[in-house]
């Protein structure tokens, strides 16, 4: 999903940055993400409810497991540095971190993904990034454990053990399924597919 067209908030002379554009595009649409991912901007619009209400009992599990507040946090669209370029960053939908992920910060509200356990997108009209685009990058980053809510497809995709720039692991789960989450976020954690996937039907792209 592409943004309306931004000048360049730079002069001629100076070093082009994506950066700088990122934050030119978020000062004139409020309320859409900006990330920048393989030297390429994705700007994505606001999400709708339904994608909050996904992300709202996705969070359930994990606070019942007692993943946030210890040794780990549940924390929701916060920035993970990427590898792939000097200026590259995403903003998941929802994150498990260590909780010292202070400790680990690089720039613009983004960490290093050294303390990243688990990501989350839930998807919208752009869910092609999500399931490639994404994967990739969060592959490439090592983060351990990548889930996708599909909206469209209604499915629930988990992605495990990240080997360059593709996880040599990727499950597909249908309505009807329960999913256990990999021991390597910290505790038990299982999906219910059908739940999920119902809590974002409505308007999903």
């Amino acid at each position: 999903m592409s943004a309306a067209s931004v000048e360049q908030p730079f002069d001629a002379d100076e070093p082009f940055s994506l950066a700088a554009v990122a934050d030119e595009i978020m000062e004139r649409h409020p309320g859409y993400r900006v990330e920048i991912i393989g030297g390429h901007l994705l700007v994505t619009p606001s999400p709708d409810a339904r994608h909050g209400h996904v992300l709202t009992d996705l969070m359930i599990p994990f606070l019942a497991a007692g993943l946030h507040g210890g040794e780990t946090v549940v924390i929701q669209n916060v920035g993970i540095w990427l590898p792939s370029g000097a200026e590259d960053y995403a903003i998941p939908d929802l994150a498990l971190l260590d909780a010292d992920y202070d400790d680990h910060h690089v720039e613009r509200n983004a960490y290093d993904p050294v303390c990243f356990r688990l990501v989350v997108e839930v998807t919208s009209r752009n869910w092609k990034d999500d399931l490639k685009t994404k994967a990739a990058a969060y592959a490439e980053a090592k983060v351990p454990v990548y889930v996708v809510v599909d909206r469209k497809h209604q499915r629930l995709h988990v992605l495990t053990e990240p080997d360059g720039g593709a996880y040599a692991n990727h499950r597909v789960h249908a309505p009807g399924e329960t999913v256990a989450l990999p021991d390597v976020i910290g505790a038990e954690v299982a999906l219910d597919v059908e739940g999920i996937v119902k809590a974002g039907q409505g308007s999903a792209g």
